[in-house]
């Protein structure tokens, strides 16, 4: 996909985002599990009972205790390329479909560790989906960033490197862009950029809002 119509569609999801997680809710009901169930199996169940348990028992903790075990539970799910799961060539799957499909790529484990990070009460302001250059991969990829203070160096939620470490030790990844629900930002050093504003419609996020909406 060409960066600048990729660009065009993460700040609709960003939008997304906002609007879904406002009440920093995520609701697991009875319906959700049996849908899950026949969809996609009693193993997919369990999986997503595992992130509900997950989320129960990092309310309590401290932010940065918060980002560890949200980035641990999910890199433990695998990377499966879109191509190869979804059979399409760009998809980004629901916290739910990621678990219940039992993978996905980088796309998905950010946007996975977002909203649970949103639901266990992090500020939206704190993070941002960060586009990258990832150079040993040489290919793009998606981190999810993590500002402790306004001007800080932000801190990176990864799926090829377990650790939760700051983007200035991250030299295998050169920033290009990032964004959140207040805007998109084309980056400069270490994760900080100029904010630009872009909020047009997309059909492919239309399509996300309403299976995040019915529980998908």
């Amino acid at each position: 996909m060409n960066v600048w119509v990729r660009i065009i569609v993460v700040s609709v999801l960003a939008i997304v985002c906002s609007r879904i997680l406002a009440d920093g809710e995520l609701v697991f009901s009875e319906l959700l599990y049996q849908r899950i169930d026949e969809v996609y199996g009693s193993k997919a169940k369990e999986r997503v009972a595992s992130w509900q348990r997950v989320l129960n028992s990092a309310k309590q903790l401290d932010e940065d205790e918060k980002l560890y075990e949200i980035n641990r539970f999910f890199n433990e799910l695998p990377f499966v390329d879109d191509s190869q799961h979804w059979n399409k060539s760009d998809y980004w799957a629901t916290p739910v479909e990621f678990l219940a499909s039992n993978g996905g790529d980088c796309e998905d484990f950010t946007i996975a560790k977002y909203f649970s990070l949103r639901a266990l009460g992090v500020p939206e302001e704190k993070m941002r989906f960060m586009y990258v250059n990832a150079l040993r991969l040489n290919q793009a990829h998606m981190v999810l960033a993590y500002f402790p203070k306004p001007n800080a160096v932000p801190i990176v939620l990864d799926n090829i490197n377990p650790r939760i470490l700051p983007a200035s030790q991250r030299r295998d990844l050169v920033p290009i862009y990032s964004f959140n629900g207040d805007g998109l930002w084309l980056a400069k050093a270490q994760g900080r950029g100029k904010q630009i504003k872009n909020s047009p419609n997309h059909s492919l996020w239309e399509d996300l809002t309403t299976r995040m909406e019915t529980g998908f």
